[in-house]
C-alpha cells in the first residue's frame, strides 16, 4: 500500500526528524521520503489528521486473546484488530488458551490465525507443560517454532529448582524466561491488596509480600544462574526497589507494570465491582506513585495493557469467586497520558521489542514502514461504545482519558479508527 501522511509530528528520539513536522511517503511498505509538503505526482493515498502525531509502532508485552478454547472472550482475529485500533503494531501473546501453547503445533496454531493482519502476533510459550509447573515445557522446540519468551501467565513457579533449570537451559539458545511472582501460600484466598481498603470490606487480603518474596527468590537465583528474566506486571514499591538493586549488579533483568496499576488503586473497590479484580491487586496510592517514579528513572522498562477479556459468566458475579483480569489495549494510550509525559508513553510503550528480541525500526527514510498515528491532546471519558473487544470487562469505563489513537500502518496495511 502507497500513501502519504501530511503533516505529522515525529516522536522518535532515535530519528533524525525527531520533533519535526513533515510530510511521509511511504511505497511497497517502505519510508521513501520525508520532509515537509511532499509532492503526490502518482496521486498516493493522503492521510490527514488534527494534531498528527507519529512515533515507531508500539508494542504490547502481555496479551491474553482466548483462542483456542475460550473464544467466546476473544478470538486472535477480532484481537489483534483492536490492538491494531488502539495503536499496536506487535503484541505478546499470553499461553493461557485451551490447550496452553506449550509445543510447537499450538505456537505454528496462533501464528497461522495471525496471518495477513497489520498487528503482528508473538507467542509467548508456556514454561512448564500445560502451565502446571511441574515439568518443562519444549522450550527450544517453541523458540525454532517463532516464541519469543517463555512464562506461566500470571502463574509462579513454586519449585525453584525447575526455575534453575529452565533458566540455564534457556541460555543454550539465548530465551527469555519469564517468571511472574505472586507465592500461592502467601496469597491464599486472598482477593484485594492487604490494607484499610480490604479491612474495610472484609475481603481476604494478599500482601505485598507475596509478591516482594518471590521477586527476591527469583533475582537470587538469576544471580546463581546467569541468563535472562523477565518479571511481568509487578505492583509494589519494593518489587520495583528489588529489581533495580538487581540491575545494579548487572544481573540481565527486565520488568513491567500494567496501566491499571500506574493509573488505578485498591480504592476503586469500595463498590465491590469485580471490573477491579486483577492479579496482582490494585495496590496503594503510595505503590501507584512508587511504579510511576520507577517508570521515570528506567528501573521498568515497559508498559502493558496486561489485556485479559474475561466472559460476563465468569466476571460479574461475587467479588471472591469471579475471575481476575481486566481487558486494556482500548484503553492503554489515553489512561497513560493522564498520568505521565508523552515521550515516556511511547518509549515505554516500544521497548518491549528490544526486550523480547524483536527487530525494531526508525522512523527514518529507508527504513521499513511500522507505525502508530496519534493526538496526544484532548480529553473524554472512557465508556462502553469504546471498547471493540468481545468482552467488555473494561476497569478503565467511567474513567477520563487523554489524547486519542487514529491507528497503525505496519506490514503494508492501514488501520484507522
Amino acid at each position: 500500500m502507497n500513501l502519504i501522511i501530511r503533516a505529522a509530528q515525529i516522536v522518535d528520539p532515535s530519528s533524525a526528524h525527531h520533533g519535526k513536522v513533515v510530510d511521509v511517503l511511504i511505497q511497497d511498505g517502505v519510508i521513501v521520503k520525508m520532509g515537509a509538503k511532499l509532492q503526490n505526482p502518482n496521486k498516493f493515498e493522503e492521510i490527514k489528521r488534527d494534531n498528527l502525531h507519529l512515533s515507531q509502532g508500539w508494542f504490547d508485552s502481555s496479551v491474553s486473546l482466548g483462542e483456542p478454547g475460550f473464544e467466546d472472550r476473544e478470538t486472535i482475529t477480532r484481537g489483534l484488530h483492536v490492538a491494531a485500533k488502539s495503536g499496536f503494531t506487535g503484541i505478546a501473546l499470553q499461553p493461557n488458551s485451551l490447550p496452553v501453547i506449550d509445543n510447537q503445533s499450538q505456537v505454528h496454531f496462533v501464528q497461522s490465525k495471525a496471518k495477513g493482519m497489520a498487528t503482528a502476533l508473538y507467542p509467548i510459550g508456556a514454561l512448564t507443560k500445560n502451565s502446571e509447573g511441574k515439568d518443562l515445557a519444549e522450550m527450544y522446540d517453541m523458540k525454532n517454532a517463532g516464541a519469543v519468551a517463555f512464562g506461566d501467565y500470571n502463574k509462579n513457579l513454586e519449585n525453584a529448582n525447575l526455575l534453575k533449570i529452565a533458566l540455564q537451559y534457556a541460555q543454550d539458545f539465548d530465551g527469555l524466561v519469564i517468571a511472574y511472582a505472586q507465592d500461592s501460600n502467601i496469597k491464599g484466598a486472598g482477593v484485594a491488596n492487604e490494607g484499610t481498603v480490604s479491612t474495610r470490606l472484609g475481603l481476604k487480603a494478599i500482601p505485598n509480600l507475596a509478591e516482594e518474596l518471590v521477586v527476591a527468590r527469583n533475582l537470587f537465583l538469576l544471580e546463581y544462574t546467569g541468563g535472562k528474566m523477565h518479571i511481568p506486571t509487578i505492583s509494589t514499591a519494593k518489587s520495583a526497589q528489588l529489581i533495580k538493586e538487581a540491575k545494579a549488579k548487572g544481573l540481565q533483568v527486565t520488568c513491567s507494570v500494567s496501566v491499571h496499576h500506574l493509573v488505578l488503586t485498591d480504592e476503586k473497590l469500595d463498590g465491590f465491582d469485580t471490573r477491579y479484580k486483577v492479579t496482582p491487586p490494585l495496590r496503594t496510592e503510595a505503590d501507584r506513585k512508587a511504579l510511576l517514579k520507577g517508570v521515570k528513572d528506567g528501573t521498568i522498562d515497559m508498559i502493558t495493557s496486561d489485556h485479559n477479556p474475561i466472559d460476563i459468566e465468569h466476571k460479574k458475579m461475587e467479588f471472591d469467586l469471579a475471575k481476575n483480569g481486566t481487558i486494556g489495549l482500548e484503553s492503554t494510550f489515553g489512561a497513560l497520558m493522564t498520568v505521565l509525559p508523552l515521550e515516556t508513553v511511547v518509549e515505554k510503550l516500544t521497548a518491549g521489542r528490544a526486550v523480547f528480541g524483536i527487530g525494531t525500526t526508525s522512523v527514518q527514510e529507508g527504513q521499513t514502514a511500522n507505525f502508530t498515528l496519534f493526538n496526544p491532546e484532548g480529553s473524554w471519558t472512557f465508556a462502553k461504545e469504546h471498547i471493540g473487544s468481545k468482552s467488555k470487562n473494561s476497569a478503565f469505563l467511567g474513567v477520563k482519558m487523554k489524547g486519542e489513537v487514529y491507528g497503525v500502518y505496519h506490514q503494508q496495511k492501514l488501520v484507522l479508527r
